[in-house]
């Protein structure tokens, strides 16, 4: 049986809130969840991007049960690979286990604020592979000295270790991401249910590891209303993630969606409150062989009236599939 998560969407919501909303997804019994980690938000109509790793540290707190896991971090531009191994030892040691570290090689809308310049693909997928490999070592406990092509790490170690390190999953968009992800990671994730992403990650070394998707949804009782704030909040999601991760900043990301029409958004993202509707937007990952879904529910203010609706009906009815 899949599981079903919920998404902590830094973009459109305060950490206040977004904890809030996390501990009403553990009450509602979701089976997990996933945060995003941007410095910015797609649109200025989203609003937020608060530190992703301090709402967090917040959550593990508050919550008891529910698993919480970064989707995704960026461990090479914004973050060096050995402050992210730090990061993620502490919070699996502030969640009790339940911290699972997605990295992926990240969105120039988020990693160009170091300065550096934005690195071809190619180069993009060598430092993720670099920095996993940095990660992985630091979590092995005792000192680590590395002098990588990209990276270079001092006599470091990590003093808190957990009983268990958190497991890692990559974030997967093309067969080369899948043969990374196959090799070097414990978890497949991806934004879309493409069945040829999950016979890569499996080729690659990947079979018998969890398959995570994402998919938004944009609950609320009046559909038009759901799909007019679909379509002001994610009209940019149709780009495909190899466009959106070359894009430099909101403005970019309104240009490229200027042409999207809200009868596009509500081809790809259920709206409305048709349980069935939403069942139907989730079977393709089912049958792609994706082992967990976190949905996102579009807008800030619509969550805790989703969080009730998905107890009462929607996950009910996912369970079903």
């Amino acid at each position: 049986m899949a599981l079903f998560g919920y998404t902590m969407m830094t973009e459109q919501a305060g950490p206040r809130d977004l904890v809030a909303h996390v501990v009403r997804a553990e009450e509602a019994g979701f089976d997990f969840s996933v945060t995003s980690d941007h410095y910015f938000p797609w649109l200025d109509e989203q609003g937020h991007a608060p530190y992703a790793w301090s709402v967090l540290g917040a959550a593990a707190q508050a919550t008891s049960r529910i698993p919480l896991m970064t989707f995704v971090t960026c461990p090479t531009m914004r973050y060096h690979p050995a402050v992210v191994a730090q990061k993620a030892a502490t919070m699996q040691l502030l969640a009790g286990g339940r911290f699972r570290l997605g990295l992926g090689s990240g969105e120039n809308l988020n990693e160009h604020v170091v300065g550096g310049g934005w690195p071809a693909a190619d180069v993009r997928q060598d430092m993720l592979a670099e920095a996993v490999e940095i990660i992985r070592a630091l979590f092995g406990g005792g000192y680590v000295n590395h002098h990588g092509e990209h990276f270079d790490v001092e006599s470091a170690r990590l003093w808190d270790l957990p009983d268990t390190v958190p497991p890692i999953g990559v974030a997967v968009s093309g067969r080369q991401s899948c043969e990374l992800a196959g090799r070097l990671a414990d978890l497949m994730i991806a934004v879309e249910p493409d069945a040829d992403l999950v016979a890569a990650f499996d080729e690659s070394g990947g079979t018998g590891k969890p398959r995570m998707g994402q998919l938004p949804v944009s609950h609320d009782t009046d559909r038009d209303a759901a799909v007019r704030r679909a379509h002001e909040q994610f009209r940019w999601f149709g780009g495909g993630w190899k466009v959106n991760s070359e894009l430099p900043d909101t403005t970019a990301f309104a240009s490229a969606g200027a042409y999207v029409r809200e009868e596009d958004v509500a081809d790809s993202i259920p709206c409305g409150d048709d349980p069935e509707v939403f069942v139907e937007a989730v079977r393709p990952y089912v049958e792609a062989g994706f082992t967990e879904i976190a949905l996102v529910q579009v807008g800030g203010a619509s969550q805790l009236p989703f969080l009730d609706w998905a107890q009462k009906t929607l996950l009910p009815a996912l369970r079903e599939l």
